[in-house]
């Protein structure tokens, strides 16, 4: 039993199920918002296994695809795979048992939500391959996470609206661009592997720039419901403060400097997503 216990919490460990906060709290913006600041806890419940089933399996996937290029980078030898903790068909197992997981709370959620259950796992699961021959790849972990407040309507409501996609459209270039800060520490390895990356496709210094272009781009999709849906003071300075704290994370990290690349990485983008959460929720119950 406790070398079960003590299996199970490396393999968390090794999916780091503690960031699932980066696009949970879309989800729950979103799902507040769809409901009009109603209680629904099922449907809030199945919404939350949704993301952290979904989350997991592409974690424990990512692990799986990439054991030979973690274990062969000096930053990301020291993970449970290469280190021999975990075995890639453990991992595997783990990410197919909840990929199934992902599609059955899907089912309870309505139709629509069921039927788009495999589309997002092709999606999630197949970011883990993109950097072997793109340099977009970021986008498209981009796009993994903007399913989040998408999917998080679609199972109150079962049909698409504004605000979802706003949020999703700002979560997109929001993970693209901290995605691109974080891959600036392996641009050496990424170029020896032969990975694709913008780091190595513009060298850090135009990656920097690339990603506070599209922190911008995030700023101002974050900002739409403000016009487009009528919310008001507490989601502005709720949009307000997301716009500082993207700023002080391009403080953080410098072409000369990326030493602070976690910090602003993790640190940072939790904060952001939290905070834009509480934005919601606060236009939902208080603002009106």
């Amino acid at each position: 039993m406790l070398r079960a216990m003590r299996k199970l919490l490396v393999m968390l460990e090794m999916i780091k199920i503690q960031h699932s906060v980066f696009a949970l709290p879309f989800a729950a913006a979103a799902a507040v918002a769809a409901t009009g600041g109603e209680a629904r806890w099922g449907a809030f419940g199945w919404i939350l296994v949704c993301m952290v089933t979904a989350r997991a399996s592409a974690m424990a996937f990512n692990r799986w695809a990439d054991a030979g290029i973690d274990a062969a980078n000096p930053r990301t030898a020291v993970r449970a795979i290469p280190k021999g903790e975990v075995s890639r068909v453990g991992a595997l197992v783990f990410a197919a048992v909840c990929a199934g997981g992902f599609v059955a709370a899907a089912g309870m959620l309505n139709r629509v939500t069921l039927q788009l259950a495999p589309v997002a796992l092709v999606v999630t699961l197949g970011y883990s391959y993109t950097k072997r021959f793109t340099a977009l790849c970021h986008f498209v972990l981009g796009v993994s996470l903007a399913m989040a407040p998408v999917g998080a309507w679609l199972g109150i409501r079962a049909g698409i609206g504004v605000l979802p996609v706003a949020l999703g459209v700002g979560v997109m270039f929001w993970t693209a661009g901290f995605d691109i800060l974080y891959a600036c520490q392996d641009v050496d390895f990424d170029r020896r592997a032969g990975l694709r990356s913008m780091p190595v496709a513009l060298g850090v210094p135009g990656a920097l720039r690339l990603a506070a272009v599209l922190h911008g781009l995030a700023v101002l999709a974050f900002a739409a419901p403000l016009v487009w849906c009528g919310y008001g003071g507490w989601y502005g300075a709720g949009v307000g403060g997301i716009a500082l704290l993207l700023v002080w994370e391009h403080r953080l990290v410098r072409p000369d400097d990326l030493a602070r690349v976690n910090r602003a990485f993790f640190h940072v983008n939790a904060v952001v997503a939290v905070v834009l959460m509480a934005a919601v929720m606060a236009e939902v119950w208080i603002g009106g």
